[in-house]
């Protein structure tokens, strides 16, 4: 990965039970597992899971996430996929592992699937769409539909809004203003 700032490349999660969280990260995701061992610093067993074959991780599971801790701090780990096939294959392979709170929902420019795993922690899956509109923005998306439907449905939703835009016209104007300056 090159990278020219500070860039977010992976994250880590205290869970209850590591076994579980495992099994699902690396059955719904298909991550690989690519270290574990006992950490250094607070001796707590860690497992490296990552997507590539080109980074170590993007996620680590710890196990030690005290009992006393009712609501997980992670507001929300987000995995985009390729396409819409996969967005639907990974809804069900969650919810057949203990997912809950299934939530698929549209943003204009990205058609997403909210859920908690089984430890109640909040994951995004999502794929981008043709198109930008200012956020936060979101309807209920019906994963029933065909692409094409999604497609002219979100096309419709959008095109009147004043921040719409072809996802690559503002891609480029990002460019042009220069991600990550202040």
């Amino acid at each position: 990965m090159k990278v020219t700032r500070p860039t977010p490349a992976h994250f880590g999660m205290f869970v209850f039970d590591l076994d579980k969280m495992v099994e699902f990260y690396t059955q719904v995701f298909r991550l690989t597992i690519t270290d574990e061992g006992l950490g250094h610093n607070f001796g707590n067993k860690l497992v490296f899971l990552s997507a590539t074959e080109d980074q170590h991780h993007q996620l680590v599971l710890s196990a030690g996430r005290s009992e006393k801790s009712p609501v997980s701090t992670v507001m929300q780990a987000s995995f985009l996929v390729p396409d819409l096939a996969e967005l639907r294959w990974n809804r069900e392979k969650a919810e057949s592992l203990g997912a809950y709170e299934v939530r698929p929902m549209n943003h204009g420019n990205a058609w997403s699937v909210y859920y908690f795993d089984p430890e109640g922690n909040r994951v995004e899956v999502y794929l981008d769409t043709p198109y930008y509109v200012n956020q936060p923005y979101g309807t209920p998306l019906d994963l029933s539909k065909s692409e094409k439907e999604l497609l002219e449905e979100t096309y419709a939703m959008v095109k009147d809004d004043p921040s719409f835009l072809p996802l690559a016209e503002w891609q480029a104007k990002f460019r042009q203003r220069g991600a990550g300056r202040a």
